[in-house]
């Protein structure tokens, strides 16, 4: 440990500035591993602005007597060097100046015993600090400047460390006395710190996209640092706090209305960071505005300083101006209406006039949180010229002004009311174009579409918006989890209201397809965006009334890609709901007239039959003992239906799961398959050209097989599809009308024809090559590709997954599968005869 002889040592007689600042820097690091080691703060804690502060206040109860015995000795000759050093005058251009006072901030808590020391030296430095701010060069100079061992060395830096080191004096109970008797100069001396620099003025005015970031509070610098002392002080003192606030924002507007009577050009500064200083702290304002303890009328006084110079100098005062501007939006509740009213309209002239870039942002930034306020009386007659002026930014703006502008042109379109609809065809094509350009940022790719809201758009929109919030979805399959999040924050209510309210189909499709892409991006995280028991109540009611029978059967159309998702990536969710949304299927497939819907919902009992595999006998007893109008039971219901629709179903990815589906309920053997019969082959009518009318006298008859039999057949025909699709590929000729000859030559020359090898097996190239043509033929469209990117049953390889089935078949049972083929047709038998040779 460093002893108190060292700590003398320090004198900068002795050593320079430099030097003594890494000895201090080495001193509190040892003195932060003792409190590490004496178990006062946990590691996590060392490297937080306040971790001296944590160790060295609580030296007054410490249990650990020998830390005690170490560190108070120290304190005093310690006090000794902070005084000297923070009792010299702050001086510009002097980084290791800067340095060393920092290291002093660093021990904060030694205030604790011997806070009388410092007091006076710790103001001199907080005074010269603000003389030497003044001097504007000194910021420009050192910005970005480190030291040898990584730390900056900028002006800006140090200040921010006083302002830590101010926050924790403030913050502490302990102090409350001394804060309590310097509140008003500290709070006054504050505000001046908060004053524009020439260095931002350039930068700000050369990037306004810099100037939007900054103004967002997303770069931390003294400015941002300065508003929260003020906001601490008027949290921690209260309503003496608050006083003290309004006090020096009065006093410092009257020193800027006489620097400007003295012509200085920098009148303005300060009257712009009075202006930042109030609004820092506008919500503990409003609130003790509303009791009638503020010393002085706050609305009378920011009256003053917004109006004083109202309409003159916006070119010179792009800044103050720009403050103005956002100073009425966070006190507009307090202001008169008629001031309200002026500076609404003079924003909105402000977007479309030849103004600096920092007006204009101001403006914005206004209008976003005026408009929703605004008498429609008074902005109508404006509307037409912000939104013409809007669109044009849009096409200027980029990055952080984009999003503005944005933001902007959203609450002028909920303000605009009826007018928005005729201006959508000049407004949409533009923000589409802007989005395609920016699909990539999320930020802005949301904002964009933010501004096409459901419920405040035209016939149309709305569904054009969920078309476009799915791409955006669809686009983002492999990119991170939050902008998913981003969409559902935003997006996520407006989408379920559309779905349970609304009465227009295409609303509602375009809405279930939008749900089912947000639950497969979020997958189970979605459960922790929110209330996870009320997401679960939004989806589950939205499935409802998707399988409502007596809904039209258009508004359901989508509704089996938006189940399948819930299955997939909310399986324990929907666990103890699968009985009633089984019956709710069947109940929807009952009364559906689409031929397309049928089929997506018999796909969702197909998934279902493998989530309960091994145990797929349980599924079956389970749709037993599901009653189905006109039938026995939903079972005997939904195997009718399926065997008719399955050679219907489209793409891969159906196509995998109901044809290995059918495989794994044949696999079963289960009693209640044998005793159903389902339509099997059409009976050929007699010869002649069938009229309409001859098919309603005499409408197509079919064959009646057993269940087993019929799915045997249309396994078999999946393997006829596959090998089909393989000769086409190869451009063999043969008919497999043709190949239907009962003579074992025509099956020889078959399998020779497809590739099977002279062991009369085919290969395992072959079966691949099946596969390979099988993928690539189907038609996928965007349902496929949403659940083929989410569901492991896509990688299926149906030619093998086929062949093994009719071994372990054959293998299990050959009795059954012999005396079952003898209802297949020559092809059929030809098909699974050659995987069995394998």
């Amino acid at each position: 440990m460093v002893g108190t002889a060292r700590v003398q040592k320090t004198s900068r007689v002795v050593y320079d500035k430099y030097l003594r600042a890494k000895a201090l820097s080495i001193v509190y690091s040892c003195t932060s591993m003792l409190g590490v080691m004496s178990g006062v703060y946990t590691g996590s804690e060392v490297c937080g602005l306040n971790l001296f502060y944590h160790e060295l206040t609580a030296c007054d109860v410490y249990v650990q007597k020998e830390t005690s015995e170490l560190i108070v000795p120290m304190l005093k000759p310690w006090m000794d060097q902070f005084s000297i050093i923070l009792n010299h005058s702050v001086q510009p251009e002097d980084p290791d100046d800067w340095s060393i006072r920092m290291e002093n901030s660093s021990f904060q808590a030694l205030t604790t015993l011997f806070l009388a020391a410092i007091v006076g030296p710790l103001w001199q430095t907080f005074v010269t600090t603000l003389r030497v701010r003044s001097s504007i060069e000194v910021t420009d100079l050192y910005e970005g400047r480190y030291d040898s061992d990584g730390s900056e060395k900028s002006f800006d830096s140090f200040i921010i460390q006083l302002f830590e080191f101010l926050l924790t004096i403030v913050g502490s109970a302990k102090f409350a006395q001394v804060v309590m008797s310097n509140i008003k100069e500290l709070v006054y001396y504050t505000i001046a710190f908060l004053q524009i620099t020439e260095q931002q003025v350039h930068t700000w005015l050369m990037d306004a996209n810099q100037f939007v970031a900054d103004e967002d509070d997303a770069t931390y610098s003294s400015r941002v640092s300065g508003a929260l002392l003020l906001e601490e002080v008027a949290t921690v003192a209260g309503i003496e706090g608050i006083n003290a606030i309004v006090d020096a924002a009065k006093e410092r507007f009257i020193e800027s209305q006489s620097e400007k009577a003295a012509g200085s050009a920098f009148w303005w500064r300060l009257r712009e960071a009075t202006l930042f200083a109030l609004a820092s702290v506008s919500e503990q304002l409003l609130e003790a505005e509303g009791s009638g303890m503020i010393s002085v009328s706050l609305r009378d006084l920011l009256e003053q300083i917004i109006t004083e110079d109202s309409g003159s100098g916006v070119h010179e005062y792009p800044f103050l101006y720009a403050r103005i501007f956002t100073s009425v939006a966070k006190f507009s509740s307090l202001i008169s209406r008629n001031v309200f009213e002026h500076f609404l309209v003079a924003a909105i002239t402000a977007i479309g006039i030849d103004l600096p870039p920092p007006v204009k942002v101001g403006a914005c930034r206004a209008l976003s949180q005026l408009l929703p306020e605004a008498n429609k009386g008074i902005i109508q007659s404006q509307m037409m010229s912000l939104f013409s002026s809007l669109t044009d930014l849009l096409n200027q703006a980029s990055d952080e002004t984009l999003l503005l502008v944005l933001e902007t042109l959203q609450a002028a379109i909920k303000a605009g009311h009826e007018l928005s609809a005729s201006i959508e065809p000049i407004i949409s094509p533009v923000i589409l174009n802007m989005w395609v350009s920016h699909v990539s940022d999320p930020f802005i790719s949301i904002d964009a579409i933010e501004v096409l809201e459901p419920k405040q758009q035209p016939d149309g929109l709305v569904a054009g918006s969920m078309d476009l919030l799915t791409m955006l979805l669809k686009a983002r399959m492999k990119s991170p989890t939050d902008v998913i999040k981003a969409v559902y924050d935003v997006c996520f209510d407006a989408v379920i209201r559309i779905i349970l309210q609304s009465d227009d189909h295409g609303e509602m499709q375009n809405a279930t397809e939008c749900l089912a892409a947000l639950i497969s991006g979020g997958r189970q995280d979605i459960l922790s965006w929110g209330d996870s028991g009320f997401l679960m109540r939004s989806l589950l009611d939205v499935a409802s009334r998707l399988l409502d029978p007596d809904l039209e059967s258009s508004g359901s159309l989508f509704v089996g890609s938006y189940i399948l998702q819930l299955i997939l990536h909310l399986p324990s969710q929907m666990l103890p709901h699968i009985r009633d949304l089984a019956a709710a299927l069947i109940r929807r497939m009952q009364s559906v007239q689409i031929a397309g819907l049928k089929s997506s919902l018999i796909v969702i009992f197909a998934r279902l039959a493998h989530l309960s595999a091994p145990n797929v006998e349980q599924f079956i007893d389970l749709l037993i003992s599901i009653p189905a109008e006109g039938h026995d039971n939903s079972f005997v219901y939904l195997m009718s239906e399926w065997t008719k629709q399955q050679g219907e179903i489209h793409g891969a990815y159906q196509i995998k799961v109901t044809t290995s589906a059918l495989a794994l309920l044949l696999s079963t053997r289960h009693a209640e398959l044998a005793k159903i019969n389902v339509l099997g082959n059409i009976i050929k009518a007699a010869a002649g050209i069938t009229t309409r009318s001859k098919a309603k006298l005499a409408p197509d008859q079919w064959t009646v097989i057993p269940l087993p039999a019929k799915i045997l057949a249309l396994l078999a025909d999946a393997l006829v599809e596959i090998q089909e699709q393989v000769l086409a590929d190869d451009d063999e000729d043969s008919d497999w009308e043709e190949v239907q000859a009962e003579d074992v030559e025509a099956e020889k020359d078959l399998l020779y024809s497809v590739g099977v090898t002279s062991s009369g097996r085919p290969t395992h190239e072959h079966l691949e090559a099946m596969a390979k043509v099988f993928d690539e033929d189907q038609e996928d469209g965007y349902e496929d590709d949403l659940l083929s990117a989410s569901d492991p049953l896509n990688q299926i390889n149906l030619a093998n997954y086929l062949a093994d089935f009719f071994l372990k078949f054959s293998q299990c049972d050959g009795q059954l599968l012999d005396q079952l083929c003898q209802s297949l047709t020559q092809t059929q038998r030809i098909a699974i005869q050659m995987v069995l040779r394998r």
